[in-house]
This record gives structure tokens, sequence and C-alpha cells, in this order.
């Protein structure tokens, strides 16, 4: 995680970024820090990214990398504005003894179009609007692990993990309007027992969601998937993170998970 410390809404690369903007820094800073103390008190280890004046965006550090069994696969942006983030990332893992960096060649944006399912070997690669498509065979060559790849239609779900989200290694949740029809049957035919999210849900970023098989860490307005999530035996916690939505993210896009491998 990286706090906001120099967090704004400062160019609008997405539907949900308006400029001109106003952001309660304080505000979006007490936020987070909520966000970080439940993943604590839940049982997991948090380890910090330094942010650095001029990128706005660190905070959403789910974008800057994707790692899988000690291997992280860099981000390579779409847009110049979070480019400079990619070198920050590198580092920290330089920094943190992870030897195993792969600077991309195409453009993608780690986890925010990636999601691992260790459980079954599998990758989930989003496309569309920032990962280029070309991009998943490169993701499948350095990890070697199948994709499956999903292509994105609605531009205010840009990221795969605002469309998307795993509960654990065989249950999906998703938002289909986010997906072509091709995707969409794809996401039906290798997971039946999927969670399917409303417009609604995914409108309050409730797909940009973090489990950990059991708890669910999502935001409260996503009231109907909180309800389904509970009939299923997962546990919901609820967070305000409105002032970072602002610029398009929430709960997952503020998290980049570590998978360092055995």
């Amino acid at each position: 995680m990286c706090p906001p410390t120099y967090f704004g809404v400062q160019y609008a690369t997405n539907a949900w970024m308006d400029l001109p903007a106003s952001v309660d820094l304080d505000r979006a800073m007490m936020q987070w820090k909520l966000l970080k103390s439940t993943y604590e008190q839940l049982g997991h280890h948090v380890e910090l990214l330094e942010p650095v004046a001029g990128l706005s965006d660190m905070v959403f550090c789910a974008n800057g990398s994707f790692s899988v069994n000690g291997v992280v696969l860099g981000a390579k942006f779409r847009f110049p504005h979070r480019a400079a983030e990619a070198q920050e990332h590198r580092r920290w893992y330089t920094a943190h003894g992870w030897s195993r960096f792969v600077t991309p060649e195409h453009v993608n944006e780690g986890e925010g179009d990636l999601i691992y399912l260790p459980g079954r070997g599998l990758i989930l690669a989003g496309y569309g609007f920032r990962t280029e498509r070309i991009a998943h065979a490169e993701i499948a060559e350095v990890f070697a692990c199948p994709v499956i790849s999903l292509q994105l239609v609605d531009e205010r779900f840009y990221h795969l993990d605002l469309s998307l989200f795993a509960l654990d290694d065989h249950t999906l949740s998703y938002f289909p309007g986010a997906f072509s029809s091709s995707s969409q049957a794809a996401l039906a035919r290798e997971f039946p027992d999927a969670l399917i999210a409303t417009e609604a849900d995914a409108l309050a970023f409730g797909l940009n969601a973090l489990s950990d098989g059991h708890h669910v860490v999502l935001p409260p307005a996503a009231t109907h998937l909180r309800q389904v999530l509970a009939e299923r035996g997962y546990q919901p916690i609820c967070l305000d993170l409105s002032e970072l939505g602002k610029s398009g993210g929430s709960v997952k896009c503020c998290t980049a998970e570590l998978r360092p491998g055995v």
C-alpha cells in the first residue's frame, strides 16, 4: 500500500475524474488509514511504498506490478501521467529482495487488469482500455501459466478490478455489462457459480473489493452485493473510500497483493 500523501485529481484519464475536482486530503488519508488498519486487524501484514511528490495516483499501487510465486512483472502505464510510478515499484521490489523482476515490453497496468487464482494456476487478464491485448501473451510467458483474456467494453469500468474480483480460487463476482458478449460467455462457462453484481454495485465500486476467502472488504454503497455475499457465507466489511473514488479507485486499487512463493 502507498499512503495518499500527494493524492489529488490533477488530470482526467477515466470517466470518474471530473476536473476541476476538490479533494479533502485529510479525509482521504483517514479513509486510507482505516483500510490499512482493517487489513492488519484481519491478520494481514502490510508493506508500504513511499509516496513521491508529483505522482498523485501512487495510492492506487495495485496498478504498478503483478507478482506470482516470487516473479514480478512490472507495469507499463498507458498514460504518461503515471509512467514514473513503474520505476518506484521496481525500486521497492529490488530493495526488498525480489530478484526476479521483469520489465514489460507491452502496456499492462498490473493488478488493475490481472487477477491470479492460485488454486487453479490461472490468470484472468483484462484489455480494452488500458492493458493491451498483446500483453497477455507476454504475461503467460513470464508466469508460465494460462491466461483467460477478457474484453472490457464500458469505459466506466476501464480496469478489470472495477468489473470483477475473486472471492476464492473458484468463485468470482462480476458485472456482466462490463464485458463483451464473448467474454461474458467465457466467464459463465468457467465460473458457473459466480455472484452476479448489478450495475449499481459496480458503479458503487463494489467490485473493486478484496477477499481473503472469508472476509470481503468493499464500499458500503454496494448494497445488493453485500447481501449476496452474506447469503453465500462471506463476511462483508464495508469501508468508505469515497474521497479516493474521485480518481476512480477504491479498496482493490489501493492494494497490491504480494505473492513471494516458497
